[in-house]
């Protein structure tokens, strides 16, 4: 029905009640005057709601994009599977890259192709730059006071140009190579004391690495004895952090329950960031009562000429004209998030490098080769050998592709209503980036189910992390990308080359491999991944 005529026939409908009402207050019936003047404010609301549906409508130049209907009030929620990466690639087939659905009261849509990422986090990249927080990751954070969780805005700009520019420069990094290097060689000695036995190498991957940021946050403020007590544990509690993150959570899908935390959600994940300060605690009151001089000499990088990122937080804390105003709490969020976003992403993706160099072990062989030949048997990885380690690099890119360690990034959150795929996305709606289906593309990859290194071969420039190529996009792209490329390339390169080079690998006799996912914030295996490594090189004394 045109609206001309609607607004017409309302108008005249209108007026005939306000006749009526007129008549009825003429015969004095109190009780007809008060009945024909509820139907007609009654009949103006709904005159008034369709005026303003109206004009919205003609606001609006393109349909909301296709999908699934779901149920009444709960949406798609009861047909959500376990593998939801896997299931919004299977909705694509049905629906087109582009769909919608609703998770209880929360719009989502799903972007499934190179062309729509472009669209969001290129074209319209401050549009599509806030975040859209579970509430398990605003308590991790204290209320979204970090990097990854921020909302868009100059907190998260300034804070994000502090990170980079005090730990992840060019500078900063060959400054605190020798960390790198040597955690990493002491991950060596101890794989060598259990050589014929098996190990878990996820969990000695991120033990080495925490030990990395540890350092490079806070210098040697806490003694190596006590770090190592504190590894397997903090470990723990990650792991437990992100699954709470990546949980199904009825307060984020229905807002006005968010008070009651049905499922305790916000009340396990503070119970967490309660363990978390007991680390932190200490060590920045211990910072903070000491003197500039006294910090000077406790930090451990000072002796390469460099404060820790603890101490450059500290002096914007206390620096009543400081560029950037920032608490306590901000501090610890700041911290949390450096900590969690090395360990947990490096350490799984370390694994499912392995794993499927286990699984092709002529592979691994065509690696420990090029290991031999640029590194040499009688000498240990470093940070200069990189370069040159070609295949290594593309083995580690072809994990990246069928293994994004963030398989759906984290959910964006459009600041206003956006046209992508000629769809409408309105204002506030959950946006997933479906890196997984993406990077399985049949029209963009050859045998996108196979692992094939040799792919990233051809044009090393076209397939690095920076986002640029949107039929690769392991770290994101776009002004809200992960921030810690820089780092987490240098750690996985090391850790990898150094476990390859040092040990041959296989896996415990009658053990199959399971190349199965987990899905979560974070794509881990399904199992973790056991192996016992062998001697491969001549001297243990190499890694003195």
């Amino acid at each position: 029905m045109p609206s001309n005529h609607l607004h017409n026939l309302l108008v005249s409908t209108i007026t005939n009640q306000w006749t009526w009402w007129w008549e009825g207050s003429n015969n004095k019936n109190k009780i007809a005057q008060a009945v024909l003047l509820s139907i007609s404010i009654l009949l103006l609301s709904i005159f008034h709601c369709l005026k303003t549906f109206l004009k919205s409508r003609s606001r609006i130049s393109a349909p909301l994009p296709p999908g699934p209907r779901g149920l009444p009030i709960v949406g798609y929620l009861p047909f959500a599977r376990t593998n939801l990466h896997q299931q919004f690639t299977e909705l694509a087939q049905q629906y087109g890259p582009i769909y919608k659905l609703w998770f209880g009261e929360k719009l989502c849509v799903v972007l499934n192709s190179p062309s729509l990422a472009k669209e969001a986090v290129r074209d319209q990249d401050t549009v599509f730059s806030d975040r859209d927080s579970p509430i398990a990751a605003l308590a991790a954070t204290y209320g979204g006071f970090d990097i990854a969780w921020a909302p868009y805005g100059s907190y998260w700009r300034n804070m994000r140009k502090v990170f980079v520019r005090e730990m992840l420069s060019n500078t900063s990094l060959k400054d605190t190579y020798w960390l790198r290097r040597d955690e990493v060689k002491k991950t060596i000695r101890d794989l060598h004391g259990k050589i014929g036995t098996t190990v878990e190498v996820s969990e000695i991957t991120f033990l080495t690495v925490l030990n990395v940021v540890m350092s490079m946050l806070w210098g040697s403020t806490i003694d190596s004895q006590r770090a190592e007590s504190i590894g397997p544990k903090f470990r723990v509690v990650i792991l437990k952090i992100m699954g709470l993150i990546g949980k199904p959570n009825v307060s984020d899908f229905f807002p006005i329950l968010a008070r009651f935390d049905v499922q305790g959600v916000e009340r396990e994940t503070k119970r967490l960031m309660q363990w978390v300060e007991r680390i932190f605690n200490p060590i920045l009151e211990s910072r903070m009562k000491m003197s500039m001089e006294e910090r000077k000499q406790e930090d451990g990088l000072k002796r390469k000429g460099k404060k820790d990122f603890m101490q450059v937080l500290l002096e914007f804390k206390e620096q009543e004209d400081a560029p950037i105003p920032i608490t306590l709490q901000q501090i610890k969020a700041m911290l949390m998030n450096i900590l969690v976003g090395a360990t947990d992403t490096t350490a799984t993706i370390v694994e499912w490098v392995m794993a499927e160099l286990l699984h092709k072990p002529e592979v691994m062989k065509k690696v420990q080769k090029e290991l031999s030949d640029i590194v040499g048997l009688n000498n240990v990885v470093e940070e200069s050998h990189m370069p040159k380690l070609h295949y290594l690099a593309a083995v580690l890119k072809e994990t990246h592709r069928l293994h994004p360690a963030v398989p759906l990034l984290i959910p964006k959150r459009p600041m206003q209503s956006s046209i992508v795929g000629g769809y409408t996305v309105p204002k506030d709606t959950r946006v997933f980036l479906n890196v997984w289906a993406i990077h399985r593309d049949p029209e963009v990859w050859n045998d996108p189910s196979e692992f094939k290194p040799e792919r990233f071969l051809s044009d090393s420039s076209k397939w690095d992390y920076s986002g640029n190529n949107f039929q690769f996009l392991p770290f994101g792209s776009g002004r809200r990308m992960c921030a810690g490329i820089p780092l987490a390339e240098k750690l996985v390169m090391h850790v990898v080359a150094s476990l390859l080079h040092s040990f041959n690998w296989k896996l415990p006799e009658g053990e199959e491999l399971d190349l199965s996912e987990q899905f979560g914030v974070v794509l881990k295996k399904s199992t973790p991944l056991i192996a016992k490594p062998t001697e491969r090189l001549s001297s243990l004394n190499l890694y003195a």
